[in-house]
């Protein structure tokens, strides 16, 4: 195998299947040494007796790649340690962290339970934070070595952190939250060659297909926009060296349509020079409002 990535080294969490093992497949064509993690549990969360890292590694390996199955908790910070360690004694260093794991507990708002919110919280939120984290303090440490560092971060937000959606609230908010953590990794780290950007994927997984039956559904014949494989290639650019010059972005991709995430800017300004009183503000936020572009709507609504 040779390609993009020839002789990178890249963590793919949560690659067992769909999307992350599309991605981990992805990257080992275009070279890539693998570390496929994947805790091997159900949608909701709960352990399985399977190894579908081990599956992978092994696709990877009959295909004449060079891969290694992890079975971290990615939201636990000293497993995430870990991970991040068998990558660089295994393949002597680390380029590219993918973070792709995650699982939904979906519920209306009113009826999400304290423990529901904690758990997908820790795996989506958490989970980027603790891996990357750990992966960062390798590389600033290689920086202020004096040694070359042209790394990435790769993050996995969703249109659901990007404009909300109904029965989500849990997953919306940490979706949300790792779009913003994207563009402070960015600002913060280009100073130790550290690159980190989002996408916001639309694909067929474990995850959307119950949500969203009737759009997942595959087609009988034709492109399948919803296949998880057509997120990959931009996945795997972005890990690429090629990608130096891009960084703070969030990309949203479902199928062959890409596109750039506008995210929040400063809309219309009405300036007083004084403080407002409440009586006043009504018209003034009215008038605000019939200036403004309208908001994209709320899945699900």
């Amino acid at each position: 195998m040779s390609g993009l990535c020839e002789g990178r080294v890249v963590i793919v969490t949560g690659a067992g299947r769909g999307i992350g093992r599309a991605h981990a497949l992805a990257f080992a064509r275009a070279g890539a040494k693998v570390v496929v993690n994947d805790l091997g549990v159900s949608l909701q969360g709960e352990s399985s007796a399977e190894s579908p890292a081990e599956q992978v590694v092994r696709e990877i390996s009959e295909a004449g790649g060079e891969a290694v199955a992890n079975g971290a908790d990615v939201a636990d910070f000293a497993q995430a340690g870990e991970l991040v360690k068998t990558a660089i004694d295994r393949f002597g260093g680390l380029d590219a962290v993918v973070n792709n794991a995650g699982f939904v507990r979906d519920r209306m708002f009113v009826s999400t339970s304290e423990e529901e919110w904690d758990a997908v919280v820790r795996v989506h939120l958490k989970g980027h934070f603790a891996v990357a984290n750990n992966a960062c303090a390798w590389w600033r440490e290689r920086s202020k070595a004096g040694e070359p560092v042209d790394a990435r971060i790769i993050n996995t937000s969703s249109g659901a952190g990007l404009q909300g959606s109904v029965g989500q609230s849990a997953y919306s908010a940490a979706k949300a939250g790792i779009a913003a953590l994207t563009l402070v990794q960015a600002a913060e780290l280009g100073r130790y060659g550290i690159t980190a950007n989002a996408i916001a994927p639309s694909a067929r997984t474990r995850m959307t297909e119950e949500v969203f039956e009737d759009m997942m559904r595959k087609p009988e014949s034709g492109f399948d926009a919803m296949a998880p494989e057509n997120v990959s290639p931009l996945v795997v650019w972005l890990g690429s060296a090629e990608s130096r010059d891009v960084t703070g972005r969030v990309f949203e991709i479902a199928g062959g349509k890409l596109s750039l995430a506008d995210g929040w800017r400063e809309g219309p300004v009405l300036d007083k020079g004084a403080r407002y009183e409440p009586d006043e503000l009504g018209a003034i936020v009215h008038d605000l409002l019939a200036k403004s572009v309208a908001p994209q709507k709320v899945y699900g609504t």
